[in-house]
């Protein structure tokens, strides 16, 4: 009923347009190697008859364009064909557009639109899937979060279904990078569990993406430290013909940006967003209350052709409390609020981009600076006053400069450069915990740790193609090091070779390969890890960087310029894996929970391994339909104490999305998303050890059974999302509604059993009666899943 109303109401508000309710579409045309102007360019708007030409500085203009999203197609003699990212054009503001083109010689009578509109490298034929701003604004349950809608794309699973964890080809989230234009930040999310990647909300404000790429292997040389996956992402310039603001309003947000010129040669984008979860989940009666708020800064100056910087500036600021007013709290409640600590978090990252062009070459110093700062504490019965459970504050600074040189010479693509980092890590610690040894024991754990290091790496990488293009390919090597200790100071001892290839067996079909070694430097909280004694553990333990050797390969048919179909087949191995010392497991398969990962005693000698295969799927049909098909197999397995493979929590075996969307008339856009997730395994809890009452109060939740690590395995999970878009054009700015519903059939995923404490009437815990110093538990069920409907609203004027 809810959503047949809103319905109505969607339709009663269409306005009549008028002629004056068209959009513009600007940019300008340059040669990709030294950003020279190209004049007298056919620039067409994709899918049309449409076209108009550069003028002699490059610049074209389109008037008059009815509202929606675009590609253009550019061609010119001596140039390859191109076609530009999907972009959004409405009444409110110009569109701006650049066009790079990478040069080749060809005839006047070969120059015909044949260019793909999927995106292609010569350093990573395989492994790499690109995102529009149409999937971004528009995909059902992604709710305009990049790291949702990423988990569409094949290899991508997620863990936990109220978190953001980037779980890549069967590894862990603590094995991905992310850079915003160039400049890598730190986590991607909100309430960023410090050493992996994940969170509740993602940190990006999709309203200045441009395109997304990821890379989930054949990683380019200029890209280190990573084991699994690469996300790049690349923002919008700021308009530079007057100021516009946009406003949106979502399920859990309210994001405010503007964009616009400071000067003659400098844009702006700046936008905040701040939540209002915290007053939704009180009304709901959660057991906690989170906030978060973040902000983004762009500043580009175009100095002139040949010099150009940019400035650029992410970050946030999150607190989560406990909702300890509930009355009469259920046993679920009551079981979250046992355990769960409240969280302070903050974050950012801000960094300079100046490039330099010459003839046939570009190149780029990145200067930046990230930090993190978490803080947590909780006490016994969540009484401040009372018994200190945990009181954790720690830091993480990076200052990195990069230098990176982007030539191409006589049909060779070469990438050089170099790289420095200095890190600084701070950890003060105080922490009840119960020691798993055969005298169980309740002690604290109280440390601080103060740790900075150097690092630093180099790389090169040269491309090229053959056979008239048929065959290319390209062979890349890395060296990474730090000054931590002696066993990682020799970047020869990380040595990271690559090399890819691709031959077009037709125009339309293509097979391609890549095989690499690739280094990921162990979190801080593992390098920083202190004993009681002030030594540093894991160093003394020698730990190293962990290593995955990658072999990829598979083919790709594209039967149209918006058709692709591929298959690829993966496999990665792992050696060096940071090894619990008190769990005796790798901690590859931890991670997918809030707090610290890492935090722990190591040794580097875990081994294991991820394979399976890849289907991808997309085609455009009839001009108004759009469907997305992925589906992955994949296994993760990692050897225990005794040396044998058993499954890592990552081993949820298939993975399978659909989506399709269709754009109507009357600026309706309509689409559904359905997902299914195989189960993924867990560990059960230590009943004897639970119950012990010291070990109960220290940790206020069960302690899972290691020597069952991974023995048991969810249910399977699926998910049908649906989403309804309306824009309206009026004379000056534009307005865009859209409901969105998650789990449209309420779906109801299982998660492992809690194990509680039994309490008696009078709601006190109930002592074992045959052993005094034993909590009497029990285990309830526990389930997630509802229907989520959301109702937004974006304004631009």
């Amino acid at each position: 009923m809810i959503m047949k109303y809103i319905l109505v109401l969607l339709s009663l508000l269409v306005p009549v347009l008028s002629p004056g309710q068209s959009g513009t579409i600007k940019g300008r045309v340059f040669n990709g190697a030294n950003n020279e102007s190209l004049p007298y360019v056919s620039i067409v708007i994709y899918g049309t008859n449409t076209s108009t030409l550069s003028d002699t500085a490059g610049n074209f203009t389109f008037n008059g364009v009815v509202p929606g999203y675009y590609k253009l197609a550019a061609l010119a003699v001596g140039y390859e064909n191109a076609i530009t990212e999907e972009f959004h054009v409405t009444n409110a503001r110009p569109t701006f557009t650049d066009i790079a083109l990478k040069e080749r010689p060809v005839e006047l009578a070969q120059v015909v639109i044949k260019a793909s509109a999927f995106k292609r490298m010569e350093e990573s034929p395989v492994s790499l899937k690109s995102i529009g701003i149409a999937e971004i604004e528009r995909s059902p349950g992604g709710n305009r979060d990049i790291s949702k809608i990423i988990q569409s794309l094949p290899g991508v699973s997620s863990g936990l279904s109220y978190r953001n964890d980037l779980i890549v080809r069967g590894g862990g989230p603590s094995e991905n990078r992310f850079l915003l234009d160039g400049i890598e930040i730190p986590n991607l999310n909100h309430f960023g569990t410090q050493g992996a990647s994940g969170g509740s909300v993602g940190i990006i404000n999709s309203d200045f993406l441009r395109d997304v790429d990821l890379f989930t292997g054949a990683f380019p040389a200029n890209r280190g430290n990573v084991l699994s996956s690469v996300l790049d992402m690349k923002l919008i310039d700021g308009n530079p013909d007057k100021m516009v603001y946009r406003a949106a309003v979502g399920a859990s947000e309210l994001a405010l940006s503007a964009s616009g010129p400071l000067g003659e040669k400098t844009t702006l984008l700046v936008s905040a967003r701040r939540s209002y979860l915290q007053l939704l989940f009180s009304a709901l009666g959660l057991p906690f209350l989170p906030t978060f708020n973040d902000y983004t800064i762009k500043v580009k100056t175009r100095f002139d052709q040949k010099h150009e910087l940019t400035l650029l500036s992410i970050g946030s600021l999150d607190n989560s409390v406990l909702n300890t007013g509930i009355e009469d709290p259920t046993e679920d409640q009551k079981y979250i609020l046992s355990y769960l600590p409240s969280y302070d978090q903050w974050t950012y990252a801000i960094g300079a981009v100046y490039r330099h062009y010459r003839d046939n070459a570009y190149g780029s110093w990145i200067l930046s600076r990230n930090m993190l700062n978490n803080e947590s504490s909780k006490y016994e019965n969540n009484d401040n006053n009372g018994n200190l459970l945990l009181k954790y504050v720690s830091q993480e600074i990076e200052n990195k400069l990069r230098y990176e040189n982007t030539a191409r010479l006589n049909g060779y693509k070469i990438t050089g450069g170099a790289g420095m980092e200095y890190a600084k890590y701070n950890n003060n610690t105080f922490q009840k915990v119960f020691i798993p040894l055969e005298d169980d024991t309740l002690t604290s754990r109280l440390y601080k740790s103060d740790l900075d290091f150097f690092k630093y790496n180099a790389f090169f990488q040269v491309s090229r193609s053959y056979l008239k293009d048929r065959l290319t390919l390209s062979a890349g090597i890395r060296a990474d090091g730090n000054s931590y200790s002696g066993n990682m100071s020799n970047p020869l001892r990380q040595l990271s070779p690559r090399a890819s290839a691709s031959y077009g067996i037709t125009e339309k079909v293509f097979l391609n390969a890549n095989i690499g070694r690739y280094f990921q430097l162990p979190s801080y909280t593992t390098l920083g890890y202190r004993n009681t004694a002030g030594k540093l553990v894991n160093k003394e333990n020698n730990i190293t960087y962990i290593r995955a050797d990658h072999l990829v390969g598979g083919f790709e048919y594209k039967r149209t310029e918006n058709s692709r179909l591929s298959l690829e087949g993966f496999i990665k191995w792992y050696d060096r894996y940071p090894f619990s010392v008190l769990d005796s497991v790798s901690i590859a398969s931890k991670g997918a929970d809030y707090g610290v990962y890492g935090d722990e005693p190591v040794t580097s000698t875990s081994s294991g391994r991820a394979y399976g295969a890849e289907l991808y799927y997309r085609d455009k049909i009839m001009d108004f339909l759009s469907i997305i098909l992925s589906y992955t197999y994949v296994r993760s397995e990692f050897e225990d104490k005794s040396g044998r493979l058993i499954p890592s929590s990552w081993d949820n075996r298939h993975i399978l999305n659909l989506s399709v969307a269709s754009q109507l008339k009357r600026n309706w856009n309509v689409g559904m998303k359905w997902r299914y997730v195989g189960g993924g395994p867990y560990t059960p809890y230590d009943y004897s050890r639970s119950s012990i009452i010291e070990a109960w109060d220290a940790r206020g939740q069960g302690y899972p059974d290691y020597s069952l690590f991974n023995t048991k395995r969810l249910d399977d999970f699926q998910q049908l999302d649906v989403r309804i878009d309306k824009e309206y054009f009026f004379k000056k700015w534009s307005l865009n509604f859209y409901v969105d519903i998650q789990n449209v059939y309420n779906f109801k995923s299982n998660e492992p059993d809690a194990l509680v404490l039994q309490r008696n009437e009078a709601g006190e815990p109930v002592i074992d009666p045959d052993d005094p110093s034993r909590y009497m538990l029990k285990y309830i069920p526990r389930e997630s899943g509802t229907v989520l409907p959301t109702v937004g609203i974006i304004a631009e004027f």
